[in-house]
């Protein structure tokens, strides 16, 4: 076994990443880590630097002998690693917040990572994730890649497809899932199993036991009841409907209130938006309270106040992905992998998120229950949708785009979404490249 251990984070300027060494540190008996090489471009170089000051700190604390780099360069940043952690994002928060904006203007939900702003998230993430893909099949072929970016399904599955890179995908939504039923059963979380099935933002509890005993209709009546055990903080807290969910027996996760609730979502959405700012915005306000505390020379550990971003504990999960990976541990942990016929009525080739054993080879999926006929429709929508979207943004394809927003229940169309489309192309016209012609012919 490998004794000498060389992790990649791309995307280090990331307000995420102290909670990434954090884990690490946590972990070094686990972990032999000598190397992190933290990656990042112009726009974020200045955070980058303050992580990187951190980082030292926090290792230099612990007590831990690891060399620490910052980089531009790929190749020096991916030459013979062990694994690439991805958590970067295109365009930064200017991006997103575009994204949220136009998507309101047009009437439409603008969360990041469903809806036309989890498209243009996605044709941002995918052509940049995919040129990073064939430098780690170039520098280092037998790499794991940790994907975070999002939208993370999405992304996976792009990786999947057009690639050979060993991939897995993370988010932290099944995470705080566990959390939270195990909090609302008054159980220590290792006591409680959770399996989990769907696609990234789009999955179901289909199981919860307690040391053996279903207690999925007890957890089903307390999320019905709105227990905030299971409302994270950059979800809209909307009580569910009732009498859609009940006795069906699975959980949905957070962000199908989106579906499930649409139009109190957007108004929800729309009115935190005219008062405190869309989600975007008030994440861009937190960061720079966050890195005005990363910069503090006396600051050496992991700092209470990350917890407010929203994406808690998905870095944490990542050290204990890399973890089980390297020492073939057999965990079970939920993630995004190929679907292999795991749920069925879903392409084998796909990816799907679904509870895992986390071996030295990858994830080994559980099995699912068969999805009764509305819920499997809907994952075979959006599946479509996802495929689609990522054919727009492997081929610059502007029809491709229309297919998969046309499935997309939280999108408008007709007139409106071309306008919202094109508008959504203009102005990211700088961070995808493949729609270049396009731009042009139809929108210069």
């Amino acid at each position: 076994m490998k004794k000498d251990l060389k992790i990649a984070i791309i995307g280090a300027g990331s307000s995420y990443t102290p909670e990434l060494i954090d884990g690490l540190i946590a972990r070094s008996s686990q972990l032999p880590i000598r190397e992190v090489r933290l990656v990042d471009i112009d726009e974020g170089w200045h955070k980058a630097e303050i992580i990187l000051s951190l980082t030292r700190r926090m290792f230099e604390h612990a007590g831990l002998p690891v060399k620490v780099i910052l980089t531009q360069d790929r190749k020096e940043a991916l030459t013979d690693v062990d694994f690439v952690c991805s958590q970067f994002r295109v365009g930064c928060l200017d991006a997103r917040i575009r994204d949220e904006r136009i998507s309101l203007k047009h009437g439409m939900l603008g969360q990041e990572t469903n809806g036309l702003g989890g498209f243009a998230k996605a044709q941002r993430s995918i052509p940049a994730t995919l040129d990073i893909c064939r430098d780690i099949e170039k520098y280092s072929p037998d790499a794991w890649l940790l994907n975070f970016t999002n939208p993370s399904g999405i992304v996976t599955e792009a990786v999947l497809r057009h690639t050979k890179v060993k991939v897995v995908g993370l988010c932290n939504v099944p995470v705080l899932m566990q959390k939270g039923m195990a909090k609302v059963l008054n159980a220590e979380e290792q006591d409680v199993f959770v399996q989990v099935a769907g696609l990234n933002h789009f999955i179901f509890a289909r199981q919860v036991n307690l040391q053996g005993e279903d207690k999925m209709d007890y957890v089903l009546e307390e999320f019905l009841n709105d227990n905030q055990a299971f409302n994270p903080k950059n979800i809209p807290s909307l009580k569910w409907p009732r009498k859609l969910l009940a006795n069906r027996h699975q959980i949905p996760c957070p962000y199908l209130r989106y579906y499930f609730s649409a139009d109190d979502t957007y108004q929800k959405c729309v009115h935190e938006a005219e008062t405190e700012g869309t989600r975007g915005e008030v994440v861009k306000r937190l960061e720079e309270k966050l890195f005005e505390i990363y910069s503090n020379p006396s600051l050496y550990v992991k700092p209470k106040e990350l917890e407010g971003r929203g994406g808690q504990y998905y870095s944490d999960a990542a050290c204990d992905l890399m973890s089980a990976i390297y020492n073939d541990k057999r965990t079970l942990m939920h993630v995004n992998t190929r679907n292999n016929g795991t749920i069925a009525g879903l392409p084998d080739d796909c990816s799907v998120e679904v509870t895992s054993v986390i071996t030295k080879a990858g994830p080994m999926p559980l099995n699912v229950a068969p999805f009764e006929p509305d819920t499997l429709a809907m994952l075979q929508t959006m599946k479509t949708f996802e495929r689609f979207t990522i054919d727009a943004a492997v081929n610059g394809d502007y029809q491709s785009a229309l297919r998969a927003l046309t499935l997309n229940p939280l999108v408008k169309t007709g007139k409106v979404l071309e306008a919202a489309l094109d508008e959504t192309i203009r102005e990211n016209i700088k961070y995808m490249p493949q729609f270049q012609a396009y731009y042009e012919a139809n929108l210069k």
